[in-house]
């Protein structure tokens, strides 16, 4: 900022949006020199809304997207299953709500994701959290997701969670798909305790 130049509160609200994105958090409005009566002020008059408690949006304009909010509050979390076959062109429909794993302790942290996100949580120990952790890009967004390999044996450990439909296409796709690797799914299927089932099933498919 120039010496002399003095921006009023608006100015400085949309220079924070403009550096941050569409949703940022109260610290990040006191850290650009407003006051916590600034920030209710602006509140007060329709200029910001409160997202959830110490996050805010400009009124004005379109609401944030859910990918945007997923990358601002799922602090734990790897988009899966559901979510992650929708993904990779593995399910024609898009869930209902996003699918994703956390670790057994941070359920607390899913309930913050499902006050502004709808989402659905698989819970795992922490060993197999980061098995396959790879980022995708959602609707311009980067998350952190499963890789395909990841996304297949989490099919076989959840198989009595996924419709019958489902199951099937994501297994004929993967088998179709030219970037699948099958080194690392053998190697993650054993990691994960599938791997007698996981073959029975995809021997076949394999070889028919």
């Amino acid at each position: 900022m120039k010496m002399g130049v003095r921006l009023n509160n608006r100015d400085i609200v949309n220079k924070v949006f403009d550096t941050l994105g569409e949703i940022v958090k109260k610290s990040d409005f006191l850290f650009a020199g407003l006051k916590n009566q600034d920030i209710y002020t602006l509140c007060e008059q329709g200029y910001i809304e409160r997202v959830k408690k110490g996050y805010y949006k400009l009124s004005v304009g379109n609401e944030p997207k859910e990918e945007q909010l997923l990358s601002k509050f799922m602090t734990q979390g790897i988009i899966c299953v559901e979510s992650a076959l929708y993904h990779y062109g593995y399910n024609d429909f898009a869930p209902r709500e996003w699918t994703i794993t956390v670790p057994r302790s941070y359920s607390r942290t899913v309930k913050v994701i499902q006050e502004v996100v709808p989402v659905k949580a698989y819970y795992v120990q922490n060993e197999m959290y980061h098995l396959g952790e790879t980022t995708g890009v959602f609707n311009g967004v980067t998350l952190p997701v499963y890789d395909r390999e990841r996304t297949v044996c989490d099919c076989f450990k959840y198989r009595t969670k996924l419709d019958n439909e489902i199951f099937n296409k994501a297994l004929n796709a993967y088998v179709a798909d030219q970037k699948k690797n099958l080194a690392n799914l053998s190697k993650y299927a054993k990691e994960m305790g599938v791997y007698a089932k996981m073959m029975n099933v995809m021997e076949v498919l394999l070889n028919g």
